[in-house]
């Protein structure tokens, strides 16, 4: 039996964005457009729930000692 990975989130990101290429540049017959729009759904899907879990991760961790949060913007670099 073969061993799953774990997908991470940079490998489907990066998947996606190929499935994407794919079906914009290539003149895929329908039933394979079909199966590669489906596994580029299930990506989504994925990705979106990570980053969903990773914001529940940060405002745990943001929570002050008294139970409030604080909130702030996001300061990207």
């Amino acid at each position: 039996m073969p061993r799953q990975t774990k997908q991470s989130f940079e490998k489907a990101i990066k998947k996606l964005e190929d499935i994407v290429q794919e079906l914009e540049t290539e003149d895929l017959p329908l039933e394979k457009a079909m199966k590669k729009f489906e596994e580029g759904m299930q990506l989504s899907k994925f990705c979106s729930d990570k980053l969903d879990e990773t914001e529940r991760k940060i405002t745990i961790l943001l929570q002050n000692q008294d139970g409030t949060i604080s909130e702030s913007p996001f300061q990207g670099g």
